[in-house]
């Protein structure tokens, strides 16, 4: 919202200096982000009127103008201005004057004539992108006097970057309020009479969906001068909020908007067919934009509508057809009251995003639609004439937004704050915020004003006391409240620790969008359907993640993108799966890794990363859970995973993630080069870890055999080591693989396993014949059960 401080002080009083008053507004929630000035520099510019244009001798497209600029003497200039003509005021830079981009104005001559200045359109000021002759100044805009004075150009125009719950600061009316609070400073208001009707004439209004629009308000004025010029001072105001100035009944409607923060429209009377309807659109209509557009509505979208076709999409833009225009004599005015909640995202839904849409869907104060309907019919009839009609209203209370009662605890309010201000200061407060508060017993109680669609609550409340006391002069010291620290599970492995390790061992975190291509959702996880978004902010933002692979893909091919070989990235975060009502967000932990398996070091030769490094990485982050909760990898098939390195994540026998190689094919459609291996496993498996224990250590010694045996290459390592626990016994302390054979002396299609088995007791030592059968019953059992043979 852009605010021009000097029409801001004919509201109220303001700060003595700008900065003074921009940081007043920042201290308040309203954060400045900008300070400009309402013009760039120039001098030596003054109000000019030509007394006499005449063509130039030798070109046509210049004519000799002689200007009056307030000096003894005129002045002759050559202009090359289509428009400038006798009695035409404009702005005239005197020789001497220094125009913006640093030009300095000479006499000089000019296809033989000498010219003494220069007659200046407002581009030529900066106070225009685009101009087609001459700045038309008013015909009683004092000749000679300084322009940049008599415009006020000096103004300085604020920036405001407002939070979305702060729609009633989108209008100088809004501001003013604030500003009155802050400095104490009363308020004054513009008086807006009802304007007496000079005839009947009115339209039907009818409401088919009243809780989407149940305020609307209309009027009907004729005979109004459709070629009136909008005035200097109302031109100006528009400008300097960032609003092109178009014609002056459009320019009144936005001026309103500035104002009062009611967004307007006026219809050409003659293009309407019968009354009002606001209602859903039809299956196949459709609607020419002022903005040379045709759009296909959406059944349903809300619209104002005739009897015949719909004439606006409500609350976002009007149609071309029923436009005002330079033939229009009656116009149809329009001021309604918009549910937030109904046009929510309507505007996006067409590629549009404008002013009125961008009030609406953050809430209007639903009790101005008469008060700015009056404004602007004084102002239309004071500049362009016109016999205005009665104001018709059609409404439905029931639907209207309601204004909560809260109440405030001052007591509370000192608490939260650490502050010490008394009751009748924070009445004083809210009486100004349009909140008056009546006290009872420890509370003051208070009724929300219309135009404050965030006040529900007493922290509400609380944050309106805190900002305008100034959140700088809140104290800093520690809060007296008693602190509440929630017991921890030490069954639950924390997340922190999580990341820790995985940065340990080389990986960075990532943080990705949870909007995702749909596309490559469904190819890196096709067993979920991805929750499409109704309004994505684009295709490549189309649906919710199912898995976090597709934003840690995205993310390695940026990086590879721009020559980083080595990529580790982790990430935590929530999967998206299901429908509405019924969405599942259930939480995971993902990491990818490409390139060399270290960094560059000059003692060892580089090697590609494989499957076996990060399975290592997930083997490190299982191993959080303890020794006693049985994890281990199962070979099979993920659409999304390279065929031979692909592996089920177990945790006592519950899936719960894979790890494995980027299918080929997916990595060519992705243009990355070289292997690119993943993880992902559910959060939840870190929730119940297995408490660390005392165990006694046994006084006797360990005994190791190791033994090779030939299985076939389809049987796994697990495989083996569960028959080994199985058949060993309370003997067996540990079993673990240390070689893996394939080749002379093996059979193709078999591969040999060498296990080393640690057998020990806690009562005894362990003999000879106790280790050998053990041994034997070991072997009985992998060739009964798995058709293992010892290695010869």
């Amino acid at each position: 919202m852009r605010i021009s401080e000097h029409w801001l002080s004919e509201w109220v009083g303001l700060p003595d200096s700008t900065r003074e008053l921009a940081d007043r507004l920042t201290m308040a929630g309203l954060e400045v982000d900008a300070v400009e000035s309402a013009a760039p520099e120039f001098s030596g510019v003054v109000v000019g009127e030509i007394i006499d244009c005449a063509p130039h001798p030798d070109a046509e497209r210049l004519s000799v103008c002689t200007v009056a600029d307030g000096t003894d003497e005129p002045k002759t200039v050559v202009c090359g201005a289509p428009n400038a003509a006798t009695g035409l005021r404009a702005p005239f830079a005197q020789v001497g004057a220094r125009l913006p981009e640093g030009m300095k104005i000479k006499a000089t001559r000019l296809r033989g004539v000498k010219s003494h200045g220069m007659l200046c359109a407002a581009k030529e000021l900066g106070l225009s992108e685009e101009s087609a002759g001459l700045m038309p100044l008013p015909a009683d805009a004092p000749v000679g006097a300084d322009l940049r004075e008599w415009m006020d150009l000096d103004d300085a125009v604020i920036d405001i970057e407002l939070t979305p719950n702060r729609s009633d600061c989108l209008s100088m009316q809004g501001v003013a309020r604030e500003v009155g609070v802050l400095t104490g400073q009363p308020v004054t208001r513009p008086t807006i009479a009802p304007f007496a009707p000079v005839h009947e004439t009115a339209l039907p209004i009818e409401l088919e969906k009243p809780a989407a629009c149940p305020r609307y308000c209309g009027r009907v004025i004729h005979g109004i001068n459709p070629r009136a010029a909008t005035p200097l001072w109302l031109a100006e105001r528009l400008r300097r909020a960032g609003i092109r100035p178009l014609s002056l009944t459009v320019d009144i409607t936005n001026y309103l908007m500035l104002e009062l923060g009611q967004p307007m429209h006026a219809f050409d009377r003659a293009t309407l067919s019968g009354g009002i309807r606001v209602r859903g659109a039809a299956e196949g209509e459709s609607l020419a934009l002022l903005n040379g557009e045709t759009v296909d509505l959406t059944a349903g979208t809300l619209v104002i509508a005739d009897h015949d076709k719909p004439v606006a999409i409500a609350g976002v833009m009007g149609g071309q057809a029923t436009a005002v225009s330079d033939t229009t004599v009656d116009i149809f005015l329009e001021s309604a009251f918009f549910a937030p909640s109904a046009l929510a995202g309507c505007a996006r839904q067409y590629g549009l995003h404008t002013d009125s849409s961008h009030r609406f869907e953050r809430g209007v104060d639903p009790q101005r639609c008469v008060e700015a309907i009056e404004r602007a019919t004084a102002l239309i009839c004071a500049h362009a004439g016109g016999e205005p009609g009665p104001v018709s209203e059609s409404v439905e209370v029931a639907h209207l937004p309601t204004t909560p009662a809260v109440s405030v605890r001052p007591a509370r309010v000192n608490a939260v704050l650490g502050t010490a201000i008394e009751a009748g200061t924070m009445q004083q407060m809210l009486t100004r915020l349009g909140m008056p508060s009546l006290a009872n017993g420890e509370a003051l109680h208070v009724t929300a004003p219309s135009w404050r669609f965030d006040i529900a609550r007493e922290v509400d409340l609380i944050e309106e006391i805190a900002r305008i006391h100034g959140y700088d002069r809140l104290p800093s010291r520690r809060s007296a409240l008693p602190a509440r620290i929630p017991a921890e599970s030490e069954s639950r492995v924390a997340l922190g620790r999580l990341r820790a390790l995985l940065v340990d061992r080389g990986y960075h975190e990532a943080i990705t969008y949870s909007f995702v291509p749909a596309d490559l959702d469904a190819q890196l996880d096709p067993d979920h359907t991805a929750p499409a978004l109704a309004n994505p902010l684009s295709a490549d933002m189309a649906v919710m993640r199912t898995s976090l692979w597709p934003g840690l893909i995205r993310a390695l091919a940026h990086n590879r993108n721009r020559q980083m070989s080595r990529v580790r990235l982790f990430e935590t975060g929530l999967r998206f799966r299901g429908a509405l009502p019924d969405l599942e967000q259930t939480p995971g932990i993902a990491g990818v890794v490409t390139g060399p398996a270290a960094p560059k070091h000059w003692d060892h030769t580089e090697r590609p990363v494989d499957f076996f490094d990060i399975k290592g990485d997930v083997e490190a982050l299982l191993a959080m859970l303890g020794a006693d909760r049985d994890c281990r990898f199962e070979s099979t098939p993920h659409p999304a995973l390279h065929p031979g390195q692909s592996a089920r994540i177990l945790c006592d026998d519950v899936p719960c993630g894979w790890v494995g190689a980027l299918h080929p094919a997916t990595a060519r459609q992705l243009d990355l080069d070289g292997a690119v291996y993943l993880f992902e496993i559910d959060q939840a498996v870190f929730s119940a870890r297995a408490l660390p224990a005392f165990a006694p250590l046994s006084r006797y010694p360990s005994i190791r055999r190791d033994l090779a045996i030939v299985v076939d290459e389809s049987v796994s390592a697990d495989a083996v080591r569960d028959v080994i626990a199985a058949a060993a016994g309370e003997a067996l302390e540990s079993v673990e693989l240390f070689d893996v054979y394939r080749g002379k002396g093996v059979s193709d299609g078999c591969k040999s396993l060498a296990m080393g088995l640690i057998l020990q007791d806690n009562s005894r030592t362990l003999t000879d014949q106790d280790v050998e059968a053990v041994m034997t019953a070991v072997m009985r059992a992998l060739s009964d059960t798995l058709d293992a043979g010892l290695r010869e």
